[in-house]
This record gives C-alpha cells, sequence and structure tokens, in this order.
C-alpha cells in the first residue's frame, strides 16, 4: 500500500487531539486533513474523496454517526474510525451498526490507533479487489455498455435477444464508436455458441493480398513466407462466431471469397486442394451506408442481402442524451475498479454539459473521457471546470441547455442564471431583467447558488464615508 495516496481527515473539536492525530499519521505517511468544526469537515467530504475518516462521536452542531451516515450514503468504500470519551458498549454497538470499522475510547493510545488505520485500509484494499474482481466476471460474461433509456437502445437490446437464438447472418451499421463489436459479442454471449470461440477481423486492416489467407488460412509453401501450415480465421471460428468488421472495406475480390463460404459453409486453403467444411455464425459491421455501395457497384448486392439478413442499426450517441447519465455511471464503475480510484460522480452541470455536447466519437470518446475524469479529477465531485476542454470550449459556444426530468429546480436555476451570464450578457442588470427578477433578487441567487467570483464586486455599492 502506498500510503502517500491514502486521503485521511480527522475530525474532533478539541482542537489539541485534532491536530496531534493529524501530525501523528502525517509522520507515518499519509495525506492527513483535519478539522475542529464538524460541518466544515461535511464539506470538506463532499468536495474531496477520503479513504479513511476518524471522527469523535459527541461535537457541537453534527455527531460523528450523522457524518458518517452522510458521507457513506455518497461514498460507501469511505472507512470510518470513532472516537468518544463516553465509552459505552452501545455507542460502540451502534456505530459499529451503521457501518464504522472501529470504535475507540479516549483517551486515545495513538498506538493502537496506527494499528487501527492499518487494518482498516488493508481490509478496504481487499474490498476493492473483489470489487473489481467481481466486476471483470461481469464484463466478460456478458457486455456492460449496452445500456440505455432510450426506445432506440431498448429496441437494439429486443433484436439482439432474439436474433442470438437463430444463426442468422447479422449486419450492424453505424458510426464508428456507437458499440458495433460489443453488439456482436452480445448475440454471441446470449447464443447456443457462447462455449465456442468469437473470432474478431478488422478487414480495413488487412492488405487484400492477405486477406485470403488471413480468413482461409495456408498451407506450407504456399507463397513466399508461408513457412508453416497456418489455419484461418473460419476454421478457428468452427462452432463458434466470426466477427467481420468494416465489411464495407472488403476488396471485389474478398467480397465474392466470403459469399461462396458463407452459401457453402466450406473453403479451401490458400494453397491447398482439401475441402474444409466449417460450421460457423457470420455477424458483420460497418460504419459505411452499404446500400448506396450497391447503387455504385462498389459492394456486391447478392453479399449484401446476404449478410443483411437481419440488420441491426447502431443509434449515434447525440440521438439518445437521456442514454448519456447511465453510461457515464457504467465507465465510472469499471475504470474506479480498474484504476482503484475512489468513488466518483458527475454534477448536475457537468451532466447536462455531457448531454448537449454530440460526441462525434459516440460512446467511444464518451468512455474515454470518463476513464481521463476517474484519473485526473482530484474531487468526488466532478465539476465543469475539471471536464476536457473540447466540452468546456462547447460550453462556452452553445447557447442552450437540456433539462432532464427529475432534476432539482434549483438546480435548474443555477445552471440558466449561469448560462445567462454567460452567453447572453454578463452585465448583471440587463441579465436580472432577461431572467425577469430584480437586480437584487439575481445578487442574491447568485450568492446563493456560488456563482460569484472571489474578486467580483457586490451589487449594491457601499455608502461612502462621511467626511
Amino acid at each position: 500500500m502506498d500510503k502517500s495516496k491514502v486521503k485521511i481527515l480527522v475530525v474532533d473539536d478539541e482542537q489539541g487531539l485534532c491536530a496531534g492525530i493529524q501530525e501523528a499519521l502525517r509522520r507515518e505517511g499519509y495525506k492527513v486533513d483535519a478539522s475542529t468544526d464538524p460541518l466544515a469537515a461535511l464539506k470538506l467530504a463532499d468536495e474531496h474523496l477520503y479513504n479513511l475518516i476518524i471522527s469523535d462521536i459527541k461535537m457541537p452542531g453534527l455527531s460523528g454517526l450523522d457524518l458518517l451516515t452522510h458521507v457513506r450514503a455518497r461514498s460507501s468504500d469511505t472507512v470510518f474510525i470513532l472516537m468518544t470519551a463516553f465509552g459505552t458498549v452501545e455507542s460502540a454497538v451502534d456505530a459499529m451498526k451503521q457501518g464504522a470499522y472501529d470504535y475507540l475510547p479516549k483517551p486515545i493510545d495513538m498506538k493502537r490507533l496506527r494499528v487501527l488505520v492499518q487494518k482498516a485500509l488493508e481490509l478496504q484494499a481487499v474490498v476493492a479487489e473483489n470489487s473489481e474482481l467481481r466486476l471483470r466476471l461481469q464484463t466478460s460474461s456478458e457486455p456492460g455498455l449496452l445500456v440505455g433509456e432510450s426506445e432506440s437502445m431498448r429496441s437494439v437490446v429486443r433484436l439482439i435477444e432474439e436474433v442470438a437464438k437463430s444463426d442468422v447472418t447479422v449486419l450492424i451499421e453505424g458510426e464508428s464508436g456507437t458499440g458495433k463489436e460489443i453488439v456482436a459479442r452480445s448475440i454471441h454471449l446470449q447464443s447456443s455458441r457462447r462455449d465456442r470461440p468469437f473470432i474478431s477481423v478488422n478487414c480495413a486492416a488487412l492488405a487484400e493480398q492477405l486477406l485470403e489467407a488471413e480468413l482461409f488460412g495456408h498451407v506450407k509453401g504456399a507463397f513466399t513466407g508461408a513457412v508453416a501450415h497456418k489455419p484461418g480465421r473460419f476454421q478457428l471460428a468452427d462452432g463458434g462466431t466470426l466477427f467481420l468488421d468494416e465489411i464495407g472495406d472488403l476488396s471485389p475480390k474478398g467480397q465474392g471469397d466470403l459469399l461462396r463460404v458463407i452459401e457453402d459453409s466450406a473453403f479451401r486453403m490458400v494453397g491447398g486442394s482439401e475441402l474444409i467444411r466449417v460450421n460457423v455464425r457470420v455477424i458483420t459491421a460497418t460504419n459505411k451506408k452499404l446500400q448506396e455501395a450497391v447503387a455504385q457497384g462498389k459492394f456486391r448486392e447478392d453479399l449484401f442481402y446476404r449478410l443483411q439478413i437481419v440488420p441491426i442499426l447502431m443509434p449515434p450517441l447525440r440521438d439518445r442524451p437521456e442514454d448519456i447519465p447511465l453510461l457515464i455511471e457504467r465507465f465510472f464503475e469499471s475504470f474506479i475498479a480498474k484504476h482503484k480510484r475512489r468513488r466518483k460522480h458527475m454534477s448536475p452541470e457537468a451532466l447536462q454539459l455531457c448531454q448537449r455536447f454530440p460526441w462525434p466519437g459516440n460512446v467511444r470518446q464518451l468512455r474515454n473521457a470518463v476513464e481521463r475524469l476517474v484519473i485526473t479529477c482530484p474531487d468526488a465531485s466532478v465539476e465543469v471546470k475539471y471536464l476536457p476542454d473540447f466540452l468546456r470550449e462547447y460550453d462556452r459556444k452553445t447557447t442552450t441547455f437540456t433539462v432532464r426530468p427529475g432534476i432539482p429546480l434549483a438546480e435548474v436555476e443555477k445552471m440558466l442564471i449561469r448560462q445567462t451570464l454567460t452567453h447572453v450578457t454578463s452585465n448583471r442588470e440587463e441579465a436580472a431583467k432577461s431572467l425577469g427578477i430584480s437586480r437584487r433578487a439575481l445578487q442574491y441567487k447568485l450568492k446563493q447558488y456560488r456563482l460569484l467570483d472571489g474578486g467580483e464586486e457586490e451589487l449594491e455599492p457601499k455608502p461612502k464615508a462621511q467626511s
């Protein structure tokens, strides 16, 4: 365990004890914040992710148990050690029931505290590893990106479930980054072939002269460099599924070869004479409009109709913004486990911006952006300021925002005020008039929603001193 990456918060209204624990744990190599004000500590816990919080139980304004309840509701993996001068069995049991790791009576034995901290963090690491393992098992058995509440994605999921029951060829169409290979894998994993191989080939990445040998294999001596017998992708996929991505880039000869093997379920290796029979389900995908390619004579019509017995169209992400919160939540879960980071969540404003952005790279681009945030964002709440440059630049240029059902009215009002001042007018008087409220009301809301910068002037001028 790298202690320099562990963040601890100490909360106790006794200043001497609070500072003493902070110093003792800093000497151990941990990063330690401390607060004698439980309400200020609550704010720190909302803004930052802590591995461990050591808190007094009885404090004015907010008890340690209340702090525990609030923090663990947002970050269930934060570990708590509670302290009290009232070392009764009842309070200890109550603390453990609410999720505290352990309980220390005052006066604090620093040696015992250090041991307890180490054990608590070791337990947290084990829990994190188990969560990561559980997530890996889940994602290996069922593709996790086919989530969404949009009707378009519901239709895709329903179609996957239906075609998985048969062996018909499937053509998956959609823009780059929409998750076409994930659909293919999902069909395979829900089919009776799930225990057999899933073999993927990117047709665009193979030169025409190599494609035949790659798909059908070659015998020794078939061409220069063929020093050994090598099976092709069709043989490797026997009994399972062969996924041909970017099928629209297949050469005319490759198209003819593929059509024959799909119709006959048999082929000959390059340089070989033996007819090899296979039982392979073929699923193809393209980001091109194959029907237009057929009309232009660039793609064989007979192959096109043979491939698209069941077509599946993957919608671009910009057409289903209602699915973005679910995708972000799934990506956070995945990458937090992968990189062993603390839990994070999008602020309402950041989430709104993600839903407004058109995402030209689709789900792949969103996935990469979330992974970056898991690594780079230092706080529990991902605010707009932490988003990638391309999102913040879009935010500066756009003049609209989307309101998703269920968002609190206060958040809608905050975003409307922010967007008005950013994109309509920075003049407070004009902004207030545009919003239909008084100048004083606007100033109050700016303070209420913390939209005032530290250097901004107060709206109402202070009276001049009498000479």
